[in-house]
Formats: structure tokens, C-alpha cells, sequence
């Protein structure tokens, strides 16, 4: 299932990337805020998901 995640969090950390671009290019700041935060989630998921990885190859 790690790779399923790896899968989905870099999808929303990428969906988060292009709605925070359409946001800055049409100035809608709820859309950059709502990029920002999907970012944030995805890149937290995928720093957790590293920790995973880091602690089963001990």
C-alpha cells in the first residue's frame, strides 16, 4: 500500500501546485489559499511517508 500513497500524496501536493497557479494567475485568493493548503498536506504526507521508509529499512 506505500506506493498507492507515495501515488496520492504527490497528486495532491500537484493538484494543490496548479490550483495555487490558476489562483495567482486570475488573482482569486481563495484559490491560492486552497493550493497552499493541498500543497502543505501532500508534502507532509509524502515527509511521513519517507519516515515509514526510513524506520522499515532499520
Amino acid at each position: 500500500m506505500g506506493a498507492d500513497d507515495k501515488i496520492s500524496n504527490k497528486a495532491e501536493e500537484l493538484k494543490g501546485r496548479a490550483k495555487e497557479a490558476v489562483g495567482d494567475a486570475t488573482g482569486n485568493e481563495q484559490w491560492q489559499a486552497e493550493g497552499r493548503v493541498e500543497r502543505a498536506k501532500g508534502d507532509l504526507k509524502q515527509a511521513a511517508e519517507k519516515v515509514k521508509d526510513a524506520f522499515r529499512k532499520d
